[in-house]
């Protein structure tokens, strides 16, 4: 045992023997218990918002925690087994109260533990934005859909700039009242270089409070080229994110969103059909009369494209056809449901001029020949 304890008491770089293996062993040990000790800090705090939770399982919340946990654990433990050894004075490093090495480790080492406690909050500012939104989903209007992910991106923003404040205050003694004193100053020059920015925010209170659109509405914004369509899946600080037909996700401004013209295709009670139907130039009156009675007809009784009289009516002639103006409105705003019901009418149409033996036009051209006999020049040879 003399030999052991003679063996610890051994001295390298300043440090014994003992104080380096127990260095070794709190690393290690680090490393190996901080899923668990995550594991477990992440179900006692869900017990803590257990009877809000509601239908959201555990799993969730330590989806969200365990990763900040486990390193706010690892930086614990990394303190701790550096705590336990000394710095050779052979190194020539000045106090941990002067500028030097030691004072920037520590100093980033100190703002690498408010970043991750941030982190932790963060994440749990998102997990009650969680079980709001899963109430929320319970609701019959789509308001609050709208506002809880708002809220809680405001929330976010709040908790990192707490942090940020504290980690001047706590970390580099920084006077964090004279600071923000000392931003009414410049304050000027910050919103002039951030006038966007500002723009941007204060369009998206103005977009919650006139509430042209909501989330899940298809919305067209912008006019000629930079017209774009989509369905409304987010209204953040920035920019609200349209998802279009294709899949794609555009981002729009939000200044852009309330003073451009903005076509809400959602709140259309009625979407309107308008095209020609080309009948061939040789189709008799009488068969062109029936196909326009039997399709006003049909229209008129259909009860998807009734409600709104159609206009069925011959209209021009082309230079290759004669031209049936078709207009008809359908009781949806639903692009999807106004498609299938665009599709019933085409094969109707189809029908009615089979019906009526009509042929459908296509471009055609008549060419006239003469023989060079019969030019003026050669009859007055």
């Amino acid at each position: 045992m003399e030999l052991i304890k003679i063996w610890f008491e051994q001295r390298i770089l300043e440090n014994s023997v003992g104080n380096l293996l127990v260095f070794v062993l709190i690393i290690l040990l680090s490393l190996w218990l901080k899923r668990i000790l995550s594991m477990l800090l992440s179900r006692f705090f869900y017990r803590l918002v257990k009877p809000e939770a509601g239908a959201i399982p555990i799993g969730d919340f330590i989806r969200l925690m365990r990763k900040p946990i486990e390193f706010f654990i690892l930086l614990i433990m990394l303190f701790l087994a550096f705590d336990r050894l000394a710095i050779p004075d052979q190194w020539g490093l000045v106090p941990r109260t002067e500028f030097g090495y030691r004072l920037v480790v520590i100093r980033l080492y100190q703002t690498t533990l408010m970043i991750t406690l941030a982190w932790i909050a963060i994440r749990f500012v998102k997990f009650i934005g969680l079980i709001f939104q899963k109430r929320a989903e319970l609701t019959k209007t789509k308001l609050d859909d709208q506002l809880v992910p708002f809220v809680r991106d405001l929330m976010i923003m709040l908790v990192a700039a707490i942090a940020f404040f504290a980690t001047l205050s706590i970390v580099f003694d920084v006077n964090v009242i004279a600071l923000v004193t000392s931003l009414g100053i410049g304050g000027l020059a910050i919103a002039l270089a951030a006038r966007e920015t500002l723009e941007n925010l204060f369009a998206s209170f103005a977009i919650l409070l006139d509430r042209p659109f909501i989330t899940g509405d298809t919305v067209t914004a912008g006019t000629g080229p930079n017209q774009v369509t989509g369905t409304v899946e987010k209204i953040g600080f920035r920019s609200t994110r349209l998802r279009t037909d294709d899949g794609s996700q555009i981002a729009v401004p939000n200044r852009l969103m309330i003073s451009q013209s903005l076509d809400n295709l959602t709140q259309r009670s009625q979407r309107r059909a308008k095209f020609f139907l080309h009948l061939a130039l040789d189709t008799s009156p009488e068969t062109l009369r029936a196909i326009v009675h039997d399709v006003r007809q049909w229209l008129e009784n259909e009860p998807q494209t009734s409600q709104t009289p159609p206009l069925i009516q011959f209209d021009s002639f082309g230079e290759s056809s004669l031209d049936i103006l078709i207009q008809y409105y359908v009781a949806t705003g639903d692009f999807r449901e106004f498609s299938q019901v665009k599709e019933i009418v085409n094969y109707q149409l189809v029908e009615i001029v089979n019906r009526h033996k009509g042929q459908f036009a296509f471009p055609t051209r008549m060419v006239y020949l003469r023989t060079q006999a019969e030019s003026p020049l050669e009859n007055q040879q």
